[in-house]
Protein backbone atom coordinates (compact mmCIF):
# COMPACT_ATOMS: atom_id res chain seq x y z
CA UNK A 1 0.00 0.00 0.00
CA UNK A 2 2.79 2.39 0.91
CA UNK A 3 4.55 1.66 -2.37
CA UNK A 4 1.34 2.44 -4.31
CA UNK A 5 0.87 5.74 -2.47
CA UNK A 6 4.51 6.56 -2.95
CA UNK A 7 4.29 5.84 -6.64
CA UNK A 8 1.13 7.97 -6.91
CA UNK A 9 2.78 10.86 -5.11
CA UNK A 10 5.77 10.60 -7.41
CA UNK A 11 3.52 10.85 -10.44
CA UNK A 12 1.56 13.73 -8.91
CA UNK A 13 4.73 15.56 -8.03
CA UNK A 14 5.95 15.15 -11.60
CA UNK A 15 2.71 16.62 -12.91
CA UNK A 16 2.92 19.55 -10.48
CA UNK A 17 6.50 20.29 -11.50
CA UNK A 18 5.52 20.18 -15.18
CA UNK A 19 2.61 22.56 -14.59
CA UNK A 20 4.85 24.90 -12.60
CA UNK A 21 7.41 24.97 -15.42
CA UNK A 22 4.70 25.71 -17.97
CA UNK A 23 3.36 28.57 -15.86
CA UNK A 24 6.87 29.95 -15.46
CA UNK A 25 7.50 29.71 -19.21
CA UNK A 26 4.41 31.82 -19.88
CA UNK A 27 5.15 34.27 -17.08
CA UNK A 28 8.72 35.08 -18.13
CA UNK A 29 7.87 36.78 -21.45
CA UNK A 30 5.20 38.86 -19.72
CA UNK A 31 7.72 40.06 -17.16
CA UNK A 32 10.28 40.81 -19.89
CA UNK A 33 7.90 42.91 -21.97
CA UNK A 34 7.90 46.14 -19.98
CA UNK A 35 5.97 49.02 -21.60
CA UNK A 36 8.28 50.81 -24.01
CA UNK A 37 8.18 54.49 -24.94
CA UNK A 38 10.14 56.37 -27.60
CA UNK A 39 11.07 60.05 -27.31
CA UNK A 40 12.05 61.94 -30.46
CA UNK A 41 14.50 64.83 -30.20
CA UNK A 42 16.42 67.05 -32.61
CA UNK A 43 19.61 69.06 -32.31
CA UNK A 44 19.16 72.14 -30.15
CA UNK A 45 20.89 73.37 -27.00
CA UNK A 46 17.82 72.78 -24.87
CA UNK A 47 17.15 69.28 -26.28
CA UNK A 48 20.68 67.85 -26.51
CA UNK A 49 20.48 66.83 -22.83
CA UNK A 50 18.10 64.02 -23.85
CA UNK A 51 21.03 62.45 -25.68
CA UNK A 52 23.23 62.74 -22.60
CA UNK A 53 20.42 61.54 -20.35
CA UNK A 54 20.20 58.30 -22.32
CA UNK A 55 23.96 57.75 -22.69
CA UNK A 56 24.74 58.49 -19.05
CA UNK A 57 22.35 55.92 -17.60
CA UNK A 58 20.21 58.54 -15.85
CA UNK A 59 17.22 57.76 -18.04
CA UNK A 60 17.50 54.01 -17.51
CA UNK A 61 17.62 54.36 -13.74
CA UNK A 62 14.38 56.36 -13.75
CA UNK A 63 12.74 54.06 -16.28
CA UNK A 64 13.69 51.03 -14.18
CA UNK A 65 12.22 52.70 -11.12
CA UNK A 66 8.85 52.85 -12.85
CA UNK A 67 9.05 49.46 -14.57
CA UNK A 68 9.21 50.77 -18.14
CA UNK A 69 11.66 51.19 -21.01
CA UNK A 70 12.37 54.60 -22.54
CA UNK A 71 14.24 55.03 -25.81
CA UNK A 72 15.39 58.29 -27.38
CA UNK A 73 15.69 58.78 -31.13
CA UNK A 74 17.30 61.64 -33.02
CA UNK A 75 15.51 63.25 -35.99
CA UNK A 76 15.70 66.34 -38.13
CA UNK A 77 13.23 68.71 -36.53
CA UNK A 78 10.44 68.56 -39.13
CA UNK A 79 10.80 64.78 -39.35
CA UNK A 80 10.42 64.45 -35.58
CA UNK A 81 7.10 66.32 -35.73
CA UNK A 82 5.90 64.10 -38.58
CA UNK A 83 6.83 61.00 -36.59
CA UNK A 84 4.92 62.28 -33.58
CA UNK A 85 1.79 63.14 -35.57
CA UNK A 86 1.97 59.75 -37.31
CA UNK A 87 2.16 58.07 -33.89
CA UNK A 88 5.49 56.44 -34.66
CA UNK A 89 6.89 57.90 -31.44
CA UNK A 90 5.18 58.58 -28.12
CA UNK A 91 6.73 61.89 -27.11
CA UNK A 92 8.69 64.59 -28.87
CA UNK A 93 10.68 67.72 -28.15
CA UNK A 94 9.07 70.69 -29.88
CA UNK A 95 8.32 74.34 -29.44
CA UNK A 96 4.98 75.67 -28.25
CA UNK A 97 4.21 76.87 -31.76
CA UNK A 98 4.82 73.51 -33.39
CA UNK A 99 2.75 71.86 -30.68
CA UNK A 100 -0.13 73.93 -32.07
CA UNK A 101 0.53 73.88 -35.80
CA UNK A 102 1.49 70.21 -36.10
CA UNK A 103 -0.15 67.73 -33.69
CA UNK A 104 -2.94 70.05 -32.54
CA UNK A 105 -3.70 71.14 -36.10
CA UNK A 106 -3.79 67.49 -37.13
CA UNK A 107 -6.33 66.72 -34.42
CA UNK A 108 -3.81 64.92 -32.21
CA UNK A 109 -4.58 65.73 -28.58
CA UNK A 110 -1.23 66.38 -26.92
CA UNK A 111 0.07 67.28 -23.48
CA UNK A 112 3.15 69.31 -22.61
CA UNK A 113 4.67 67.68 -19.52
CA UNK A 114 7.99 69.58 -19.34
CA UNK A 115 8.72 73.23 -20.15
CA UNK A 116 12.46 72.97 -20.56
CA UNK A 117 13.50 76.47 -21.54
CA UNK A 118 12.78 79.43 -23.72
CA UNK A 119 14.96 80.69 -26.51
CA UNK A 120 16.75 83.80 -25.27
CA UNK A 121 18.82 84.56 -28.35
CA UNK A 122 19.24 81.07 -29.82
CA UNK A 123 16.94 81.83 -32.77
CA UNK A 124 18.02 84.60 -35.11
CA UNK A 125 17.44 86.39 -38.40
CA UNK A 126 20.76 86.54 -40.28
CA UNK A 127 21.70 88.67 -43.29
CA UNK A 128 24.68 89.54 -45.47
CA UNK A 129 25.76 92.83 -47.01
CA UNK A 130 24.46 94.99 -44.16
CA UNK A 131 20.87 94.37 -45.15
CA UNK A 132 18.22 95.72 -42.80
CA UNK A 133 14.83 94.26 -41.99
CA UNK A 134 13.23 96.90 -44.21
CA UNK A 135 15.22 95.54 -47.16
CA UNK A 136 14.10 91.92 -46.81
CA UNK A 137 10.96 92.01 -49.00
CA UNK A 138 11.57 90.39 -52.39
CA UNK A 139 14.72 88.55 -51.27
CA UNK A 140 14.85 84.80 -50.76
CA UNK A 141 14.82 83.93 -47.08
CA UNK A 142 16.03 80.44 -46.11
CA UNK A 143 14.21 78.91 -43.15
CA UNK A 144 12.22 75.88 -42.00
CA UNK A 145 8.72 77.04 -42.82
CA UNK A 146 5.81 76.57 -40.41
CA UNK A 147 8.21 76.62 -37.46
CA UNK A 148 9.31 79.21 -34.93
CA UNK A 149 11.77 80.53 -37.51
CA UNK A 150 8.83 81.93 -39.47
CA UNK A 151 7.25 83.18 -36.25
CA UNK A 152 10.49 84.95 -35.24
CA UNK A 153 10.78 86.59 -38.65
CA UNK A 154 7.25 87.94 -38.49
CA UNK A 155 7.66 89.19 -34.92
CA UNK A 156 10.84 90.99 -36.02
CA UNK A 157 8.96 92.74 -38.79
CA UNK A 158 5.94 93.64 -36.64
CA UNK A 159 7.97 94.93 -33.70
CA UNK A 160 9.94 97.14 -36.07
CA UNK A 161 6.84 98.61 -37.70
CA UNK A 162 7.17 96.61 -40.92
CA UNK A 163 4.01 94.49 -40.77
CA UNK A 164 2.92 95.94 -44.12
CA UNK A 165 5.90 94.25 -45.77
CA UNK A 166 5.00 90.75 -44.59
CA UNK A 167 3.11 89.74 -47.77
CA UNK A 168 6.22 90.55 -49.82
CA UNK A 169 8.61 88.24 -47.98
CA UNK A 170 9.90 85.39 -50.17
CA UNK A 171 10.30 82.32 -47.97
CA UNK A 172 12.36 79.37 -49.19
CA UNK A 173 11.68 76.22 -47.17
CA UNK A 174 15.01 74.64 -46.19
CA UNK A 175 15.63 71.72 -43.83
CA UNK A 176 17.65 72.41 -40.70
CA UNK A 177 20.14 69.77 -41.86
CA UNK A 178 20.68 71.66 -45.16
CA UNK A 179 20.39 75.31 -44.23
CA UNK A 180 24.03 75.95 -43.27
CA UNK A 181 25.37 74.46 -46.51
CA UNK A 182 22.74 76.17 -48.62
CA UNK A 183 23.39 79.57 -47.06
CA UNK A 184 27.16 79.45 -46.95
CA UNK A 185 27.46 77.72 -50.31
CA UNK A 186 25.53 80.29 -52.32
CA UNK A 187 26.15 83.95 -51.61
CA UNK A 188 23.04 84.84 -53.58
CA UNK A 189 21.20 83.61 -50.50
CA UNK A 190 21.51 86.72 -48.39
CA UNK A 191 19.04 85.97 -45.59
CA UNK A 192 18.49 82.97 -43.31
CA UNK A 193 16.47 82.37 -40.18
CA UNK A 194 17.52 79.49 -37.97
CA UNK A 195 18.63 78.47 -34.48
CA UNK A 196 21.82 77.56 -32.68
CA UNK A 197 24.14 75.76 -33.16
CA UNK A 198 23.40 76.49 -36.83
CA UNK A 199 23.41 80.26 -36.17
CA UNK A 200 26.81 80.02 -34.48
CA UNK A 201 28.21 77.89 -37.29
CA UNK A 202 27.13 80.40 -39.95
CA UNK A 203 28.48 83.39 -38.02
CA UNK A 204 31.79 81.63 -37.39
CA UNK A 205 32.31 80.81 -41.08
CA UNK A 206 31.22 84.08 -42.66
CA UNK A 207 32.23 87.34 -40.98
CA UNK A 208 30.00 89.27 -43.38
CA UNK A 209 26.85 87.80 -41.84
CA UNK A 210 25.16 89.77 -39.05
CA UNK A 211 22.20 89.19 -36.77
CA UNK A 212 19.25 91.46 -37.55
CA UNK A 213 17.00 90.17 -34.77
CA UNK A 214 17.00 87.38 -32.23
CA UNK A 215 14.67 85.73 -29.76
CA UNK A 216 15.99 87.64 -26.74
CA UNK A 217 13.72 90.45 -27.98
CA UNK A 218 10.66 88.25 -27.37
CA UNK A 219 11.48 86.43 -24.09
CA UNK A 220 9.24 83.52 -23.20
CA UNK A 221 7.48 83.38 -26.57
CA UNK A 222 9.52 80.54 -28.07
CA UNK A 223 9.19 77.73 -25.55
CA UNK A 224 10.89 74.37 -25.78
CA UNK A 225 8.70 71.55 -24.54
CA UNK A 226 8.47 67.82 -24.14
CA UNK A 227 5.08 66.86 -25.54
CA UNK A 228 3.34 63.50 -25.08
CA UNK A 229 0.28 62.29 -26.95
CA UNK A 230 -2.55 62.52 -24.44
CA UNK A 231 -3.78 59.04 -25.32
CA UNK A 232 -0.35 57.69 -24.35
CA UNK A 233 -0.42 59.59 -21.07
CA UNK A 234 -3.88 58.21 -20.29
CA UNK A 235 -3.20 54.53 -20.98
CA UNK A 236 -5.51 52.39 -18.81
CA UNK A 237 -2.60 50.39 -17.37
CA UNK A 238 -1.08 53.55 -15.90
CA UNK A 239 2.15 53.12 -17.86
CA UNK A 240 1.75 56.53 -19.51
CA UNK A 241 1.74 58.27 -16.14
CA UNK A 242 4.75 56.21 -15.08
CA UNK A 243 6.50 57.33 -18.27
CA UNK A 244 5.76 61.00 -17.55
CA UNK A 245 7.09 60.65 -14.01
CA UNK A 246 10.22 58.82 -15.14
CA UNK A 247 11.13 61.22 -17.95
CA UNK A 248 10.48 64.24 -15.72
CA UNK A 249 12.60 62.83 -12.91
CA UNK A 250 15.41 62.03 -15.34
CA UNK A 251 15.18 65.51 -16.85
CA UNK A 252 15.64 67.36 -13.58
CA UNK A 253 18.45 65.07 -12.47
CA UNK A 254 20.14 65.89 -15.77
CA UNK A 255 19.48 69.61 -15.30
CA UNK A 256 21.00 69.47 -11.81
CA UNK A 257 24.18 68.04 -13.31
CA UNK A 258 24.23 70.37 -16.30
CA UNK A 259 23.86 73.54 -14.25
CA UNK A 260 25.89 72.35 -11.28
CA UNK A 261 29.62 72.37 -10.77
CA UNK A 262 32.57 70.04 -10.71
CA UNK A 263 33.04 66.82 -12.64
CA UNK A 264 29.30 66.08 -12.92
CA UNK A 265 28.66 69.39 -14.68
CA UNK A 266 31.64 68.90 -16.98
CA UNK A 267 30.40 65.43 -17.86
CA UNK A 268 26.85 66.64 -18.56
CA UNK A 269 28.01 69.56 -20.69
CA UNK A 270 30.45 67.52 -22.77
CA UNK A 271 27.87 64.74 -23.14
CA UNK A 272 25.21 67.19 -24.33
CA UNK A 273 27.66 68.91 -26.68
CA UNK A 274 28.45 65.52 -28.21
CA UNK A 275 24.81 65.20 -29.25
CA UNK A 276 25.44 67.72 -32.02
CA UNK A 277 29.19 67.09 -32.44
CA UNK A 278 29.84 70.46 -30.84
CA UNK A 279 32.83 71.52 -28.83
CA UNK A 280 32.29 72.20 -25.15
CA UNK A 281 33.04 75.88 -25.76
CA UNK A 282 30.42 76.07 -28.51
CA UNK A 283 27.79 74.36 -26.41
CA UNK A 284 28.45 76.62 -23.44
CA UNK A 285 27.98 79.59 -25.77
CA UNK A 286 24.60 78.20 -26.83
CA UNK A 287 23.54 77.75 -23.22
CA UNK A 288 24.20 81.44 -22.60
CA UNK A 289 21.31 82.27 -24.94
CA UNK A 290 19.04 79.53 -23.59
CA UNK A 291 16.92 80.41 -20.58
CA UNK A 292 16.84 77.00 -18.93
CA UNK A 293 14.19 76.25 -16.34
CA UNK A 294 16.79 74.20 -14.57
CA UNK A 295 14.70 73.55 -11.47
CA UNK A 296 11.16 72.17 -11.39
CA UNK A 297 10.20 75.09 -9.16
CA UNK A 298 11.11 77.65 -11.84
CA UNK A 299 9.36 75.63 -14.55
CA UNK A 300 6.22 75.28 -12.45
CA UNK A 301 6.15 78.98 -11.67
CA UNK A 302 6.38 79.86 -15.36
CA UNK A 303 3.75 77.28 -16.33
CA UNK A 304 1.25 78.62 -13.82
CA UNK A 305 1.87 82.33 -14.41
CA UNK A 306 -0.85 84.29 -16.23
CA UNK A 307 1.80 85.69 -18.59
CA UNK A 308 2.04 82.29 -20.27
CA UNK A 309 -1.49 82.69 -21.61
CA UNK A 310 -0.63 86.06 -23.13
CA UNK A 311 2.44 84.66 -24.87
CA UNK A 312 0.57 81.59 -26.10
CA UNK A 313 -2.16 83.84 -27.48
CA UNK A 314 0.40 85.60 -29.68
CA UNK A 315 1.52 82.23 -30.99
CA UNK A 316 -1.94 80.82 -31.63
CA UNK A 317 -3.03 84.01 -33.41
CA UNK A 318 0.04 83.71 -35.67
CA UNK A 319 -0.81 80.08 -36.44
CA UNK A 320 -4.41 80.93 -37.27
CA UNK A 321 -3.58 83.87 -39.54
CA UNK A 322 -1.12 81.68 -41.46
CA UNK A 323 -3.61 78.81 -41.86
CA UNK A 324 -1.42 76.52 -39.76
CA UNK A 325 -4.18 75.17 -37.52
CA UNK A 326 -5.54 72.63 -39.99
CA UNK A 327 -8.36 72.37 -42.48
CA UNK A 328 -11.88 73.60 -41.81
CA UNK A 329 -10.69 75.90 -39.03
CA UNK A 330 -12.82 79.03 -39.09
CA UNK A 331 -11.71 80.55 -35.79
CA UNK A 332 -8.56 80.66 -33.68
CA UNK A 333 -10.71 79.16 -30.92
CA UNK A 334 -11.25 75.95 -32.89
CA UNK A 335 -7.87 74.70 -31.58
CA UNK A 336 -8.03 75.29 -27.85
CA UNK A 337 -5.38 75.25 -25.12
CA UNK A 338 -5.95 74.00 -21.56
CA UNK A 339 -3.82 75.58 -18.81
CA UNK A 340 -2.80 74.22 -15.39
CA UNK A 341 -5.43 76.34 -13.60
CA UNK A 342 -8.18 74.71 -15.66
CA UNK A 343 -8.82 77.74 -17.86
CA UNK A 344 -9.17 77.26 -21.61
CA UNK A 345 -8.19 79.51 -24.50
CA UNK A 346 -10.72 78.60 -27.15
CA UNK A 347 -13.72 76.31 -27.29
CA UNK A 348 -14.04 73.87 -24.40
CA UNK A 349 -14.88 70.97 -26.70
CA UNK A 350 -11.90 71.70 -28.95
CA UNK A 351 -8.95 71.29 -26.56
CA UNK A 352 -5.96 69.95 -28.49
CA UNK A 353 -3.00 71.15 -26.41
CA UNK A 354 -2.74 70.76 -22.64
CA UNK A 355 -0.10 72.73 -20.74
CA UNK A 356 0.21 70.38 -17.78
CA UNK A 357 2.27 71.29 -14.71
CA UNK A 358 1.46 68.06 -12.82
CA UNK A 359 4.79 66.32 -13.20
CA UNK A 360 6.91 69.44 -12.80
CA UNK A 361 5.03 70.09 -9.53
CA UNK A 362 5.67 66.54 -8.35
CA UNK A 363 9.36 67.03 -9.07
CA UNK A 364 9.36 70.34 -7.19
CA UNK A 365 7.75 68.61 -4.20
CA UNK A 366 10.21 65.72 -4.29
CA UNK A 367 7.41 63.25 -4.98
CA UNK A 368 8.68 61.52 -8.11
Amino acid sequence: MYRVLSKGWTLLRGVLITVALLIASFALPAQAEAPTFTVGWSVYAGWNPYFYMARSGILKRWADKYGIVIKVQRFDYAASLDAFVSKNIDACTMTNMEALDMPAAAGVDSTSVIIGDYSNGNDAVLARNNLTLAQLPGRSILLVQKTVSEYLLERAMVINGLSGDLPHLKLLNTSDSDIVGAYLGDRHNQVAVTWKPLVSEILAQDSGVKELFDSSKIPGEILDLLVVRTEVLNRPDGSGVRFAKAITGAWYETMAELTGSGSAAARAISGSAAASDDSVASYKEQLQTTHLFASPQSATQFATDAALKQKMDLVRQFCFHHDLLGQNIHSVDDVAILYPDGSIQGKKDRVRLRMDATYMKLAAQGKL
